[in-house]
């Protein structure tokens, strides 16, 4: 019979915020973005107490907080406040911070980033389509400008990932992304956001993220199922993960919550039984890769693990 998972997490991506402190330009505005549906339910603080009180029934050791929309013109004031933040139950171990990369200050900000401990890479969102209401990016395009490459140069002699937000129709462009910088390890979100939703686009996602696997320096979070497939089932997601995983395998696949911004669509106990019934067939090993041993490795998470903070 198949076993669910029951051993240690590492929630592969996650963030946290206080309102209070005004930083977070698109949750103060109104309406939707990016075809996650109306984001009333995210205008509220969401701390390190938050967190734990909605993992609290899975074995969530230890998180990896993506920058979460601060504004861009302070990405370290987001460390920083990350910094002050209470580490006890392990939310917020390790930080995908945000760097501009096409920006003339681009290596200063990856040096002054590289600073701290936690942080372990970066995210700097390319998702554009060409419908407005759907896009984060500024513009289309940004993946192949000089400017920008120049600053994802940067990267690896920190041993930094790069955290590669994209919509499907930008995955062709992000293989050739990830053949141009080899020593670069990558980490594509919330399996490559399959957004259009019928046969035709799903098909697109599908040979999409299949090119880009080709690349070993290319890993996949299996992160909110849920943004785009408001109406979900188990079999819905069922199709998205196993797809991942035949492409990516799991050595080179990680699951994580995206909350709270996940939980505009399901709750976090649904989130973490639907990886764990599907993950199920898996054998032990596979399964301990996509909760926790992925992560690990690329998050630099395995520091702790060997200092005894983390099981083994």
């Amino acid at each position: 019979m198949p076993k669910p998972y029951a051993g240690p997490i590492v929630d592969a991506h996650h963030h946290l915020w206080d309102l209070g402190l005004g930083r977070h330009p698109w949750l103060a505005a109104a309406g939707e973005r990016g075809g996650l549906g109306e984001l009333g339910p995210l205008r509220q603080n969401y701390l390190p107490q938050d967190y734990s009180r909605d993992g609290a029934r899975h074995n969530v050791v230890a998180t990896v907080h993506v920058e979460a929309g601060w504004v861009s013109d302070d990405c370290l004031g987001e460390t920083r406040w990350l910094e002050t933040l209470d580490k006890s139950q392990g939310v917020a171990a390790r930080y995908v911070a945000h760097v501009p990369l096409a920006t003339a200050q681009a290596q200063a900000l990856i040096e002054a980033q590289a600073t701290f401990g936690r942080v372990v890479g970066v995210r700097d969102i390319l998702s554009w389509d060409p419908d407005p209401s759907r896009r984060f990016a500024a513009r289309d395009g940004i993946m192949d400008e000089p400017a920008w490459r120049a600053g994802l140069a940067l990267l690896a002699r920190h041993r930094l990932a790069f955290d590669l937000m994209v919509f499907p129709r930008q995955l062709a462009d992000a293989a050739r992304l990830a053949a141009a910088f080899p020593d670069q390890q990558f980490v594509l979100n919330h399996c490559g956001s399959p957004i259009d939703r019928d046969a035709d686009g799903m098909q697109a996602w599908r040979e999409g993220l299949r090119l880009l696997a080709r690349h070993e320096n290319v890993a996949v979070k299996i992160s909110d199922l849920v943004a785009y497939d408001h109406d979900w089932t188990l079999d819905s997601l069922r199709s998205v993960v196993l797809h991942c995983i035949n492409c990516f395998g799991t050595e080179r696949a990680m699951f994580g919550s995206d909350f709270p911004v996940a939980g505009l669509h399901a709750s976090f106990d649904e989130v973490y039984e639907s990886f764990k019934a599907i993950a199920a067939p898996l054998s032990s090993d596979e399964q301990k890769a996509l909760f926790f041993g992925t992560a690990s490795s690329i998050y630099r998470l395995d520091d702790m693990s060997s200092a005894g903070r983390l099981p083994a």
